[in-house]
Formats: C-alpha cells, structure tokens, sequence
C-alpha cells in the first residue's frame, strides 16, 4: 500500500464560505471560515503510470466540491433545529429554532443534505462527493479529507473502500 497527499494550502485546495452551528453559544449566529481541505489516499499502484490515483484527477474533483461551497451560505436541510418555510428559484426561508427567521436569496446558499455544517459533517460530505466522482476505487483501500477551518484546526473522515 502507498499514500498519496493533497495539501490544500499548497495546491489551492479551498473555499470561503459562512455557517452557523445552531444552538451554539457563540457559533449559533452566521459567521464565516476560510476553510482548507487536504486530501489522503491509500491504495495499490496500478495502471500504465503505477498511479496510487493520478494528481490531476483528485485535484480537479476537490476544486470542484470546493467551488460549490466557495462564497456561500451553508445550510444543513436535514438539522432538527431548522424548518425550511418558503423555497423558490429566487428565495429560501428559514426558521432556526423556532425563533429565528431568515430569508436570502437562493444564489447565495448551498442547501446541504446534513444536521449540520461543522467541520467534522464538511469532511464526511466532501469525502463522499469525492468517492462518488473517482471513476474506479477498486484498487484503493481509503479517502481521508481534513476540512481545516483556517489554518490549525480542522476535522476529518476517514471512509475505507474494498475492504474483505
């Protein structure tokens, strides 16, 4: 087995984006994060190349996962603490424990199938965005993606593939 790395401050491997942890005594209110995310992969060399997996691919998939959160409002549809109130193509309402109300425009937001948009529940959705667009992991034995908000903290998942 070998490992390959994706440092995201190095390889522009990143995204802007404002959250709230719903309840929380000081991330409760809508605040913002420079986030970075590194990726790890495990796996067999194989192909023409003796890739673990090629650079370039695992690159090009992340800046993509990156670029639809970058510059967004994250919203995590399916947290108890939130009730969608009104949704068209050019607003959503929202209410957040039962008293507060919020309404932006649609363009701003990535509405998240997740309770939550913490840095541990962002590594568990990048990981498996990434998993469902990598054409083969048959030789590949795990995806680890670190979610860093800013630089010194962060949290990650860990998602094992073809295991016996």
């Amino acid at each position: 087995m070998m490992r390959v790395n994706l440092d995201g401050i190095h390889t522009n491997l990143r995204f802007s984006a404002a959250h709230m942890v719903i309840g929380h005594q000081s991330c409760g209110k809508i605040h913002g994060h420079s986030y970075i995310v590194d990726v790890e992969v495990e796996g067999q060399r194989s192909g023409r190349f003796g890739f673990v997996i090629d650079f370039k691919i695992l690159k090009d998939i992340t800046r993509k996962i990156c670029k639809t959160l970058d510059h967004r409002v994250l919203i995590p549809l399916n947290s108890p603490d939130l009730k969608v109130t009104h949704q068209d193509d050019k607003h959503i309402e929202f209410t957040v424990l039962d008293c507060l109300e919020y309404k932006l425009p649609i363009q701003d937001v990535v509405l998240l199938p997740t309770e939550s948009t913490t840095a541990e529940t962002l590594s568990t959705y990048i990981t498996e965005k990434i998993v469902e667009q990598i054409d083969d992991v048959s030789t590949l034995s795990y995806i680890e993606v670190q979610v860093n908000e800013g630089i010194g903290q962060g949290a990650s998942y860990r998602k094992y593939l073809n295991q016996q």
